[in-house]
């Protein structure tokens, strides 16, 4: 049995193999209508979510499988011992996807569950959404060869993104990112992929103008919101985002930086229009970002029908 946390235990070949089944899936979907035909898919929620509650329920119907979703303020996961709870709900499905806050309960959930986990976000990782921009990738480019840049914080996506480059060996992915989050990635993670030459980080001090000769140079450029979802409109941190928005703007993607540019640009959505994309980037993009979003239902088709068959 194996669980998707992160890309760590799997090999380059093994997540081919899995953007090559989504790709499949995409353009013949009827061929897998009962792929996982009986199979049920427990999803619980811990954070607000709209593609990956929309995407797995939609995924595992298409598969002819079927899904319960339980959020977990809903759930007696916030009162009893979490592991006995897990093993519980094991033994009433075959597969569980969890979006839950911290990395320490999604490393938890995978040490001790009994069927197959699919961590669909955390405090540090989420591989669904990067499997889904790699698609995105092959699809509008042929391959995953790009020159590929990520501008904003250091945060689950980002993270997801610099395992996957060094994992893969194809492309380059730079990274300029002035805001760390609180990510609990191991003290070598970023010097590691670093040293296989296909992540390369740039110097969070350089300005837009100096950025703008790395623009130039790229096939895609890449953002993020700077401020976790929950925390966007949260009274509680208007003083972290008003500060944080402060530090970041100058670091927005927009049509200046674009200048000379031939780059499209990526985001995995929710975006905050306005902060880290301006409205005509978001405008003249959506099309592609929407590919991407919904790339979010093939891909994870794909993890669910892979980790059933493993």
């Amino acid at each position: 049995m194996k669980n998707m946390l992160n890309f760590k235990n799997f090999t380059k070949e093994e997540l081919q193999d899995i953007l090559d089944l989504a790709l499949d899936m995409k353009k013949q979907p009827d061929k897998y209508s009962e792929a996982l035909k009986g199979k049920k898919l427990y999803t619980l929620f811990e954070k607000t979510s709209t593609r990956t509650f929309l995407s797995f329920a939609t995924g595992i119907t298409e598969l002819g499988g079927t899904y319960y979703n339980q959020l977990w303020r809903d759930s007696n996961f916030v009162l009893g011992e979490p592991v006995s709870e897990l093993r519980y709900v094991g033994r009433n499905v075959d597969i569980i996807m969890g979006r839950l806050i911290k990395n320490e309960t999604v490393e938890l959930f995978g040490d001790n569950t009994i069927v197959p986990f699919i961590n669909g976000c955390d405090s540090t990782y989420h591989p669904c959404q990067i499997l889904a921009d790699a698609l995105t990738l092959i699809e509008h480019f042929g391959s995953l060869k790009v020159k590929f840049l990520y501008i904003g914080a250091k945060n689950n996506v980002f993270n997801s993104l610099v395992e996957f480059f060094a994992k893969m060996e194809v492309g380059t992915l730079y990274g300029l990112t002035p805001l760390v989050n609180n990510t609990a990635v191991d003290a070598d993670f970023y010097e590691k992929a670093k040293a296989t030459g296909y992540y390369v980080e740039l110097d969070e001090t350089m300005t837009m103008e100096e950025a703008k000769t790395y623009v130039k140079d790229m096939d895609v450029l890449y953002t993020d919101t700077w401020v976790d979802m929950e925390f966007f409109n949260n009274p509680a941190f208007a003083k972290e985002k008003e500060e944080t928005l402060a530090k970041m703007m100058p670091y927005q993607i927009n049509d200046a930086l674009l200048e000379g540019s031939k780059a499209v640009v990526l985001h995995d959505m929710p975006m905050h229009v306005g902060f880290e994309i301006s409205k005509e980037v978001a405008d003249r993009n959506l099309e592609l970002i929407l590919d991407q979003a919904e790339n979010r239902r093939h891909a994870e088709k794909a993890i669910m029908v892979t980790l059933l068959n493993s």
